[in-house]
């Protein structure tokens, strides 16, 4: 397949474009940066990768790039893990929402048409609790992550008008060396970790390795199509999180971490780990999908591995 790609440059795209590569697929890069993206995918290791720069929140030259593509993959998206001042808190907005809506019109434009269009969005979807159980069916919340997931998400719906199959992932914490906790390792490292905030909140991850595996299977299985959580089968509590964590990584886990400490490293953006909700993949589990991590342990194992 001929597959364009934003946020190719970022934790996730970049792990599937590597995949994707070793698969045999060609790939289209579309990256505000033309350097960045040959920084990150040189041509003599990458002879598969196309760097096509443009600017995700205009329309231009670089929305022919997606004719002749057999499959989109939408990742891009100003990061949470930061300071949401009125002005960051609308780049988060736009880069989400007229950034999908700019491509759409690229897909309108685009002749031949790609067949398959995967596009991110987050369990933010559901807002939080420490109670509550949601999965694919579960109704939108109304906090400003998961405003932003219900445009995101109506944006990418405007896809079918055009005829691809659309399957859209709701992500949870994408566990791995990068992303939020690759910055949570900061305390327990320091010997200062342990349960963070009330400890009770549902962490909902995926394992890097597995949201790659996730986007193949939607890019080349004909049967997968709408909304799927892409969260393992096994949610954790924080506190049992953080206790394995320390163990992980011999450190102890004992020092209550502070809000002001997280939020001091993932900005406002700590609500996300500090609040939680336990999300459950029923419908991704039910397209026969192998996780290769579904115990948090054995995640967490593979990612500190020396």
């Amino acid at each position: 397949m001929k597959i364009a790609i934003t946020g190719a440059t970022g934790f996730v795209g970049s792990r599937l474009v590597e995949r994707l590569q070793e698969e045999g697929h060609d790939i289209v890069v579309l990256t505000r940066s033309a350097d960045l993206g040959r920084k990150i995918f040189p041509a003599e290791t990458f002879p598969k990768v196309t760097i096509v720069e443009y600017t995700p929140l205009a329309s231009g030259p670089w929305q022919g790039a997606l004719s002749g593509c057999d499959g989109v993959v939408n990742l891009a998206g100003a990061p949470i893990s930061e300071r949401w001042s009125d002005e960051h808190k609308q780049a988060i907005v736009d880069s989400r929402v007229v950034g999908t809506e700019k491509l759409v019109e690229a897909l309108a434009q685009a002749d031949p048409k790609p067949t398959v269009w995967v596009n991110a969005s987050a369990i933010g979807y559901y807002g939080t609790s420490e109670t509550a159980t949601f999965d694919e069916t579960s109704p939108a919340a109304d906090d400003f992550l998961s405003q932003v997931c219900q445009g995101w998400e109506s944006a990418a719906q405007r896809v079918k008008d055009h005829g691809p199959r659309l399957v859209i992932f709701r992500l949870g914490i994408v566990l791995g060396m990068g992303g939020a906790v690759a910055k949570m390792l900061t305390p327990f490292r320091m010997f200062a970790g342990g349960p963070i905030g009330s400890g009770r909140q549902w962490f909902s991850w995926i394992h890097l390795e597995d949201i790659v595996n996730l986007i193949i299977k939607a890019l080349t299985d004909p049967t997968m199509e709408g909304i799927y959580n892409a969260t393992a089968p096994n949610p954790v509590r924080m506190a049992d999180f953080c206790k394995v964590l320390g163990k992980v990584l011999k450190r102890p886990s004992w020092l209550p971490v502070p809000d002001f400490v997280l939020e001091t490293i993932l900005g406002d953006g700590a609500q996300v780990v500090l609040e939680g909700q336990q999300v459950l993949p029923t419908r991704t589990a039910a397209t026969g999908f192998t996780y290769q991590y579904t115990d948090v342990k054995d995640a967490l194992v593979d990612i500190v591995k020396p």
